[in-house]
């Protein structure tokens, strides 16, 4: 199964791109989302997705306008996340094919992305919803639409979110700074996951 584990990639620069993408295949991390307010966002996504395309799922994260949907469209890659829930943004992405992921943090946001398509939500910012504010929102929500918890997770706190109804994750700082190794991502990357397999 693969793991719900979406890698926050924010800073990243295109000349580490393959490094960084490697260390996180290699640990078992197949979601990778490079923000768009990343230095040469595209063109990191751009190498990502040739070099990765076909061993994880490659997109971009804070994407906020229709027009940034296409231009990821153009690079191959296949997931749009978003910090808000944008219902012309999310029909965008579904239009060129790609898999939509709009941030929520009310039972309204999440109603209006859950009918303008999107595929999973991004409970974000986690951290101020709280395990308890994400159970009272899955006791409404449609049991079958994946909820990431986006912000506040940690590896301590993993099963804890996940017994809330968590489906995933998205992991950044935990993972990647701007300016880490790729030696360095790759140790970050086992502990996420070992505390990923040690929550379920």
């Amino acid at each position: 199964m693969t793991r719900k584990l979406i890698a926050i990639l924010r800073g990243l620069t295109p000349a580490d791109a393959q490094g960084v993408g490697q260390a996180l295949v290699d640990a078992g991390i197949t979601m990778i989302e490079v923000p768009l307010n990343s230095p040469q966002p595209l063109a990191s996504i751009a190498t990502l997705q040739a070099r990765f395309g076909r061993l994880a799922r490659i997109g971009a994260g804070t994407v906020l306008d229709v027009a940034q949907v296409h231009e990821v469209a153009a690079t191959g890659a296949t997931l749009i996340v978003s910090p808000n829930c944008d219902p012309a943004v999310i029909r965008a992405s579904k239009t060129a094919g790609l898999t939509s992921y709009p941030g929520v943090m009310t039972p309204t946001e999440a109603f209006a992305a859950v009918a303008a398509g999107a595929d999973a939500l991004k409970l974000f910012p986690g951290e101020l919803i709280g395990p308890v504010g994400l159970r009272a929102m899955r006791a409404v929500l449609p049991p079958d639409l994946p909820l990431y918890a986006v912000g506040g997770v940690t590896a301590q706190n993993m099963a804890e979110w996940r017994r809330a109804g968590a489906a995933g994750f998205g992991i950044g700082s935990a993972l990647y700074r701007p300016g880490d190794s790729a030696a360095t991502v790759a140790e970050k990357a086992r502990q996420i996951v070992a505390a990923w397999e040690a929550s379920a």
